[in-house]
């Protein structure tokens, strides 16, 4: 579903499925998994599920990340893997971080 030089997604309906890889990071592998909800309703249940784990939640809000504006939280689950609930709200030309001002792409898709 989209397509640039350092990144490629795919959107498959059964089972409903966010894949995708980039080519930006140095280290190989799965660096994160994620829930992608539809609807605001669908994200605050998601939050309020993350928030009874007791586990540290890095809460990012709205952010671009990947070509597409997002809003999203972070948690990491007790083997220590990162997760990340977002709601995708719109599309954007720019990896991440604010390319407008010229400064280095902040890292996302990944909480530091």
């Amino acid at each position: 579903t989209l397509q640039k030089g350092d990144y490629a997604k795919w959107m498959l309906d059964d089972p409903r499925v966010n894949f995708a890889i980039s080519k930006r990071e140095k280290v190989t592998g799965i660096r994160h998994l994620g829930i992608q909800v539809e609807y605001h309703s669908e994200l605050a249940e998601v939050y309020e599920r993350i928030e009874h784990t007791q586990r540290p939640v890095l809460d990012e809000g709205k952010t671009t990340c990947c070509y597409a504006k997002s809003e999203k939280i972070w948690v990491e689950d007790p083997q220590g893997v990162q997760w990340e609930t977002f709601l995708t709200t719109g599309e954007t030309t720019a990896y991440g971080g604010d390319a407008a001002e010229g400064t280095r792409a902040k890292q996302c898709c990944a909480p530091s």
